[in-house]
Order: structure tokens, then sequence, then C-alpha cells
């Protein structure tokens, strides 16, 4: 796949941290296998002693924090380890959902591979904070606010709310195809592809305190695929 440039991906810049808004399908530390590109390959590009602060996983989109120097990466990994990030995602979920500050509080548990279950016995503390922000026909846009940073905690803690990301096959989302969401949409003899080839997840914001003391807000716009979804939802699944 073809990634913007580092530089343009940036949103704020000083001499401890940058501050960029990840696009979709891009890893946000390096694979395995090492050859593909990833937010830390590119970052070290930009600045040498680039180091990634936390991930957002491969297809969700948004802010993610890389710090200029190991000082500046000791600072931020205090913050997100005492969770004095405030870190608000958006996410459009299936089904309409009618959540006001709902708290899910479920254990989970990495049980490796890259998945995970809720774990009553097992698992590590997940809390995570849900608003419904937009009501549609078929779906919900909402706020989540995770206060812990667990793998694939919004996903999971959607999904025990029967409030699956839509495109999370992973977790029970199903994709968002034009005939679901357009009346009289007329389908072709091609295969209909979804309108977005990924779950719909991005990190929106985030406030913390700066290596220098100062407090930062950021937000993120949301990318292409994304703001094409709302906007046919918007216009077309009232």
């Amino acid at each position: 796949m073809k990634f913007p440039k580092f530089k343009d991906i940036i949103l704020f810049e000083d001499e401890d941290i940058i501050i960029v808004n990840k696009p979709p399908f891009l890893s946000s530390l390096d694979e395995r296998e090492g050859k593909e590109i990833s937010l830390l390959k590119m970052a070290k590009q930009y600045v040498e002693d680039a180091q990634v602060c936390h991930r957002l996983d491969k297809e969700t989109s948004g802010l993610l924090v890389v710090a200029k120097n190991p000082e500046a990466y000791r600072h931020m990994s205090i913050l997100f380890e005492r969770r004095r990030v405030n870190k608000i995602y958006h996410a459009i979920v299936d089904g309409t959902h009618v959540f006001e500050d709902l708290l899910v509080d479920l254990p989970i548990l990495n049980v490796g591979k890259g998945n995970v279950v809720i774990s009553r016995g097992e698992g590590k503390r997940a809390e995570t904070w849900f608003r419904s922000l937009e009501y549609f026909k078929h779906y919900t846009l909402l706020e989540c606010r995770p206060v812990t940073g667990r793998m694939h905690q919004i996903r999971i803690h959607l999904a025990t709310q029967r409030a699956s990301i839509t495109g999370d096959k992973m977790y029970g989302g199903q994709p968002a195809f034009l005939s679901k969401i357009k009346r009289g949409y007329k389908l072709t003899d091609e295969e209909e592809q979804p309108v977005m080839k990924r779950f719909a997840l991005h990190a929106r914001q985030l406030s913390f305190v700066k290596p220098n003391g100062e407090e930062i807000t950021i937000e993120a716009e949301y990318p292409k695929d994304f703001a094409v979804l709302l906007k046919l939802l918007r216009k077309n699944d009232v």
C-alpha cells in the first residue's frame, strides 16, 4: 500500500514529541517479518531516536504519539502507565444503541497470536466508557473512552454489548454495503465491495501533559473511508 510521507501526517511537533494522524493499514511498530513499512520505521527516518509511545491496531486510524528522545519516551511511558492520558475514540457500530455514559468493566485476557478473550478469572482489569453521538437506522456513531489500554479493548468490550464495530469480523461486526444503506441501490453482476475495507474505529482525541509541563489536547480528522461512510449514513440511513 502507498502511505503518505511522515511529515504530511504530523499534526503537532515540538522539541520532545510528534503527534501524528496514523493512516489505516499502517502498523504502529515493526512486524515480525520486518519487511513492511511501519510508523516506527517512518519516524526513525525523520528523527533517529524516535520511539512510538503506544500502539494502535493496524486497521485503526488516528492519533499516535512519537517521542523524539529517550527522556520524552520515559515521560510518555509513565503517563500511559499511570493512565494520565485521556483518550477518545470514535466508532461506527452495527445497530442502534443508546449508551449514555455506559461503563463496561470486563477483564481481558491475552491468549496470544493476536487474540483476546473476556476472562473474569485470569483477565487483567479493563474499563471503557461509551456514549452514543449520532443515531442512524442501522448504525450508531459512538464515543469510546478507554481508561485502561488492553489489546483490542474497545473492540471486545463493544462486542459484549452486541454493538460490534462495523467491519470488525473478528468480533462479529458486519461489513457496510451501499446496498444496505441506500434505498433502491441497484446491484451489478460484480461482487459488491464494502464501503470501508476495515473496521470503523478512529483515535479521535488525546489530552495529556507534555514533557515540558504544558497541557495539550489534540484532535485528528477522520480518514477518507470513515468520513465517506459517515456521510453516506447521514444522507441515506436516517
